[in-house]
């Protein structure tokens, strides 16, 4: 009779925890329970006493069950009870079994292993030159359209170039966002942000002494009819004579942070703007005039001045000082939030080190090279009176020194990266990965507590206890808010798990890992997916998410489908 009742007792349990298993989900069926001695003992005793299954979720975990195990410990985001190799069922002997509650525990590890393949992600990473919208016109060969299938662009995330203030702001008073906004429109629709330089001043198209003002001075022709001064200078390059402002001149500086105030008015937290350098002063806005004989900045005091107009009107939108604004100005820039970018890493020995100090001050670094990636090829690695040449060592240095966000892939628009990434697809792909930030799922685990009560349905609790760790060279620096929910197998969300995590910018370092609980009713058979939004009102209005997890399982949605 022992024997019978210890063979019933055994088919009870196995059909107790199939109840609790597969219905078709990704999770896998309990196909055999092991009992130890104990157990089995226990069950010869009392193989006269009744018993129920207890209903639970599936699993590919362990499933175990305990008297003695309370719903904190397992639901509310506790730690469970030390899963055994086998189930247990209390011992009832003498006790009036209707009223006895056993828990019964189901934990599922998931297997998780890094993306395979380059991982974009916004706020963050590589651009090439984008000049106008006509960048995606299908006859510009260099082009995400192009007939060249350039695969560099699988890797840009934003795109970067250069406005005329003299066309955005061709007459007092009167502003021409036009091309601006068909250009961002462009770059928006294909997944990309930009990044906005508006400048005053190039003298790359002086050309000899005939060259047209026009060509290469970019301030508007009403500054200098309201009474800025203009002079003449030696352009050092072909020794042409060329007109320029003069940089302290007191209507210059006047209209300048006019127009200043005009660009923050129209685009301050426009979502499709990635940062703004601060191109008021020199050859190219970059706050030198090295090239320029005759031609004097500003003094420190006036450039300080600037930044703080800047600040004070720009209220949302990244900021970013120019290559050479350094000293005090570097020092007063930081104080303002506004960051460095510098465009002559790899070609000249310790500048990826000047961007260090944007880095502890928690904010994101820019950088561009001394030249296009063909150029750099060439050079004489003569230091002082030439350039190092570019190798893979010396880029790969110049991200992780730096502690880059964000960075030119190539700047050569002659061909928009296209020879770059042909020469070094594999070490451009890994760099998406250390550029910025990158979240990595280290580990998963869901455990479900199933707690019946006599006459009551089973109540049932879903914990999942994740651990991020971010594998880039620098922080977040925007909110993210980290959701978990439950979904069938293509994404589509049955239930949320838990609440909504918000992770401020900032706060999540490189380097860093941190632990996460979700804990709420479960949903039995469901599969499990996390997501990074950018909004919790993203996810409240059932929008995608738009970050990735640099993990494989990574589902047309961009949600990360965890798999047991």
């Amino acid at each position: 009779m022992k024997r019978l009742a210890l063979m019933g007792a055994l088919a009870f349990v196995v059909i107790g925890l199939e109840a609790c298993g597969d219905d078709g989900s990704s999770a896998s069926v309990v196909d055999d329970v092991s009992l130890s001695s104990q157990t089995e003992n226990a069950l010869v005793e009392n193989s006269s006493s009744s018993q129920s299954a207890v209903p639970g979720s599936s699993s590919s975990g362990s499933v175990w069950a305990d008297s003695s195990l309370s719903s904190s410990s397992g639901g509310q985001g506790g730690e469970p009870a030390e899963p055994s190799s086998s189930a247990s069922v209390a011992d009832t002997s003498g006790a009036d079994t209707s009223a006895v509650e056993s828990a019964i525990t189901t934990k599922t590890t998931y297997t998780l292993k890094r993306f395979d393949g380059p991982l974009t992600n916004p706020h963050k990473g590589f651009t090439v030159p984008t000049e106008a919208a006509w960048t995606f016109d299908p006859g510009f060969e260099y082009g995400p359209h192009g007939s060249l299938n350039n695969r560099a662009w699988d890797l840009v995330t934003y795109g970067s170039g250069y406005q005329q203030w003299n066309k955005l702001n061709p007459a007092k008073g009167v502003y021409d966002w036009s091309e601006l906004e068909e250009l961002l429109n462009a770059l928006s629709e294909h997944g990309m942000g930009y990044a906005l330089r508006v400048f005053p001043y190039s003298p790359s198209f002086i050309r000899d002494n005939s060259t047209p003002e026009e060509n290469y001075d970019w301030t508007p022709k009403y500054v200098y009819e309201e009474g800025a001064e203009k002079i003449t200078a030696r352009y050092k390059d072909n020794n042409a004579n060329a007109a320029f402002p003069v940089w302290d001149d007191s209507v210059y500086l006047y209209y300048a942070k006019e127009f200043a105030t005009a660009l923050a008015a129209k685009y301050d937290g426009d979502p499709r703007i990635e940062y703004i350098d601060v191109r008021s002063f020199g050859e190219w806005g970059e706050w030198h005039v090295s090239n320029l004989d005759g031609s004097k900045m500003p003094s420190v005091e006036i450039q300080k001045d600037m930044l703080k107009h800047y600040a004070s009107v720009f209220k949302k939108s990244l900021l970013v000082l120019p290559s050479d604004g350094y000293g005090d100005v570097y020092t007063y820039a930081l104080s303002l939030g506004i960051t460095k970018r510098d465009d002559c890493l790899i070609g000249i020995p310790g500048t990826a080190d000047s961007l260090v100090r944007a880095y502890e001050a928690n904010l994101p670094t820019v950088a561009e090279n001394c030249g296009g990636y063909a150029i750099m090829l060439n050079y004489t690695d003569v230091i002082p009176g030439g350039y190092l040449k570019w190798t893979p060592e010396r880029w790969v240095d110049a991200i992780t020194t730096a502690h880059l966000t964000y960075y030119v892939l190539d700047q050569d628009f002659d061909d928009c990266g296209y020879n770059f990434y042909k020469d070094n697809k594999a070490l451009a792909d890994s760099m998406t990965k250390v550029l910025g930030y990158n979240f990595t799922v280290e580990s998963a685990e869901l455990v479900t507590v199933a707690t019946p009560a006599a006459g009551k349905a089973a109540d049932t609790t879903s914990t999942l206890n994740i651990t991020i760790k971010n594998t880039g060279v620098a922080p977040c620096f925007f909110d993210v808010y980290l959701v978990a929910e439950f979904v069938d197998s293509e994404g589509k969300a049955l239930a949320q798990l838990g609440k909504t995590i918000h992770i401020p910018k900032g706060t999540f370092k490189d380097g860093a890992t941190k632990e996460f609980s979700f804990s709420g009713a479960a949903q039995p058979g469901a599969s499990v997916a996390l997501s990074l939004y950018e909004s919790e009102n993203a996810y409240k209005n059932g929008l995608n998410p738009t970050v990735r997890f640099d993990n494989d399982g990574i589902l047309e949605n961009k949600k990360l489908l965890l798999k047991p």
